[in-house]
Order: C-alpha cells, then structure tokens, then sequence
C-alpha cells in the first residue's frame, strides 16, 4: 500500500478516523508515530498529506491536507470476457494499478454461465478490488466498469459506440498472425481498446464479430497465459509501446 485512500464520506473539516486495515497499515508496516506524515488521496479526488494526530488502540486519526492532483487516465480501455470471481478480484486490482480509462465485462462462448452470478458482479461490488490497485499506483482514480451478458448485443449494438474515440483496436488471440507491436502501430495521441477473452481463447464467431469492428488479432506467441498474467502483461506492453512512441523528453 503506497497510499492511503479516503472516501469523501470520511472527511469532516479536513480530519479523517480510520479503524480498519488502513490504519493497522500505519501502525505495523508504516510504524507511524503521532506527528508522522503519511501519503494521503481521496477516492475520485486529490493527493496529499495526512498528519498523524492520535493513535490509540485500532485508532488512527489524520488531519489531511490536499493540493495535488492524481495522474491522467491512460488513453486505454479493456474488454474483458468474465474470469472467474476470485481472479476477477485479481485482474480488476491489476487493471487499476497499471491503469485503465474503462473496463467492459463481457460474456463470450467459454465463459462459465454461473460467473455472472457471482457476489461480485450481481452487486457491481467492484470497489475493494479496485481501490487496492490505487492504493499500490498511488491513483484516485476509479476506472468505469460495465457489466454486458450478452455477447452479441455488446458487439454489434453498443461497442460501435464506443469505438467512435478508439482508432486502434486491438484483439488478444492465441491465432493471431502478428504481434501486439505490429498490430497497435503508432500509439503517439492514440487512444487504444485491448479485448482479452477467456482462458480457452475467443472462438471463431467471436473473432469474426471482433474483426467487423476493426480489430487487429494479434498474439503474444506460442505460450498461452492464464487472464490474470495476461492482462498485466499487455498493459504493460502498451505502457512500453507509448513511452517508445513518445519524445524522449517524457521522463522530464
């Protein structure tokens, strides 16, 4: 944890009490003291400092002050055929971490049926998940995610749409003819949609429905990965792909 994060709600005149595994966090890995400063961000809002004004037991209160804006959504966006829940919980943590603008949660031929009625998605309980990937970017903010059943209505009636600002297209499978690199081009200014299937690769009616809307298929070669080292493994190549893309002043 890289920062402590805060919902609105838990802010009264600039003062926070925490009592759950935040405050065992400064307490035992922090080991803070009254006085101590420590990283501070409010969930959908700014960064900043929490001073350490009592501790007491389970108790930690912070007198927090804020004045810094968290970093800009990656121009990146994922489409994710439904894992199972507790790699679900995984991969939403990673995505945040690495950085993502939306995330779509889509059916596909060899997802498991029974996963759209998991806890999580019934309850759009995505929360913790995410937050613990903010916690470890230092981030506040929470990528959108919508939850689509059906495959063939997301494909063909709601993704158009949101293609509309995505010029690069971009389709994990394990038949892919090309490389990530080959398939995104330049990704200087471009703003790019990563569509990763399930375990078992997308089938053949679900890449054809993919390639209509200009999706680049691509693979990552002969090994084929588990959802949650892909995921993190190809945001981190677009990660790579817009820092070689971009001028050599980027580190400044």
């Amino acid at each position: 944890m890289n920062l402590i994060l805060l919902h609105p709600q838990e802010l009264t005149d600039q003062h926070a009490t925490l009592t759950d595994r935040r405050a065992e966090h400064i307490r035992k890995i922090l080991r803070g003291t009254v006085g101590d400063m420590v990283r501070v961000g409010v969930l959908g809002g700014l960064l900043g400092a929490g001073c350490i004004l009592e501790m007491d037991g389970n108790r930690v209160v912070l007198e927090v002050h804020l004045a810094t804006e968290p970093p800009g959504f990656p121009a990146t966006d994922l489409i994710l055929a439904v894992p199972r829940p507790i790699m679900l919980k995984r991969v939403l943590a990673q995505a945040a971490s690495m950085g993502v603008s939306r995330i779509f949660l889509i059916n596909a031929n060899r997802v498991e049926k029974s996963f759209f009625s998991s806890t999580l998605i019934q309850n759009n309980d995505f929360t913790e998940p995410l937050c613990l990937g903010l916690e470890q970017a230092i981030d506040t903010k929470m990528p959108e995610i919508s939850v689509h059943p059906r495959f063939r209505p997301f494909v063909e009636d709601f993704l158009p749409e949101l293609l509309a600002d995505c010029p690069i297209r971009l389709l994990a499978h394990p038949k892919g003819d090309q490389s990530i690199a080959q398939a995104a081009g330049c990704l200087l200014g471009q703003r790019a949609v990563l569509a990763i299937g399930p375990e078992g690769g997308w089938v053949d009616f679900e890449v054809q429905r993919f390639k209509e809307q200009g999706f680049a298929p691509f693979s990552l070669g002969a090994r084929i990965l588990r959802v949650d080292t892909a995921v993190p493994a190809l945001l981190a190549q677009l990660s790579l792909l817009r820092q070689l893309a971009a001028p050599v002043s980027w580190r400044q």
